[in-house]
């Protein structure tokens, strides 16, 4: 079961009886494969409240515990495309080195409530494992993102290079049809935002004097998409201090977490999944990928069983 799930986790069903044949000599059928997995991630899921996992032993002291969410989307049958969730919780010392993350995933839901959930409950006891490390929230610009993430974090961050791609509007706007000096722009002002304090602000005071009726129609609403979007999240971009103070800047974690997690195993070419073949895959590579959780999960199932 531990041999089977972990290779369903990886690859295919119809991948996984050919990896069997041809590397272990063993002849079984695809559906066997494929319950044998959905059992193993049944219990992950019954389980998920009840037992804890330890995180692995550190080098460092944790100094920041850094949470990020998004989503991404698969295509789920008779659904079409839908939106998975992917979550991290990552720890980082006090030089700003990555020690550790946790991951979190959930398949396309309607109100992201089995998603939110199980990011309390990691969120919960990773700060009660480490209760005097810094909180940061750090995601892009989706609202709904900073609602949940409001109540567990001292600091806000939305993702850098996510606010770089407002600068490359606002040099659309200031030079349109000047390809050089508009790359020019884009560099020193993307420089300006992330080691400049306040920058953000400045930008907006900057902008602010750009007169809307000497631009065309694209030309004003590329400048009123900037502007909205530095205006709702300059309070979010203290890129120059929280360097400063070596923690992260960009959400690389965790949209890496949704290549990783989603897209690499859910999403290939002609790939269709009904919801409880998504949520199985999905827990059992949540349990791979979280350095230390697959051999604490069948630890504790020698431990305990196999009972749901």
């Amino acid at each position: 079961a531990k041999q089977l799930s972990h290779k369903y986790a990886e690859m295919s069903s119809g991948r996984v009886v050919v990896d069997l044949a041809e590397n272990h000599g063993r002849q079984v059928a695809r559906s066997f494969v494929q319950n044998v997995a959905e059992t193993v991630g049944c219990i992950a899921q019954a389980k998920e409240e009840v037992w804890h996992y330890q995180t692995p032993k550190l080098s460092s002291a944790v100094s920041t515990i850094s949470i990020g969410l998004d989503g991404t989307s698969m295509i789920l049958t008779q659904q079409g495309n839908r939106q998975a969730m992917v979550g991290t919780i990552s720890l980082y010392d006090a030089h700003g080195e990555r020690l550790h993350t946790t991951y979190i995933g959930a398949a396309p839901e309607y109100g992201r409530a089995t998603f939110l959930t199980r990011m309390e409950r990691e969120i919960e006891h990773v700060i009660s494992l480490y209760p005097d490390a810094h909180r940061q929230g750090l995601a892009d610009g989706a609202s709904e993102n900073w609602t949940f993430l409001a109540s567990y974090v001292e600091t806000q961050i939305v993702d850098f290079y996510h606010a770089t791609g407002y600068l490359k509007l606002m040099a659309n706007v200031l030079y349109p049809r000047r390809p050089k000096p508009r790359e020019k722009w884009i560099e020193t002002q993307a420089h300006r935002l992330k080691h400049e304090p306040k920058a953000a602000q400045a930008f907006l005071a900057e902008w602010a004097q750009i007169e809307p009726s000497s631009l065309n129609a694209t030309g004003q609403e590329n400048l009123h998409s900037v502007l909205t979007y530095f205006t709702n999240h300059h309070h979010q971009m203290a890129y120059a201090e929280t360097r400063q103070v070596h923690r992260p800047i960009g959400s690389g974690v965790t949209e890496a977490a949704c290549k990783v997690l989603v897209k690499q195993r859910l999403c290939g070419s002609g790939m269709q999944w009904k919801e409880l073949g998504a949520t199985m895959v999905l827990s059992l590579r949540v349990l791979s990928y979280t350095c230390g959780r697959w051999q604490q999960f069948w630890s504790k199932i020698n431990r305990y069983g196999f009972s749901l």
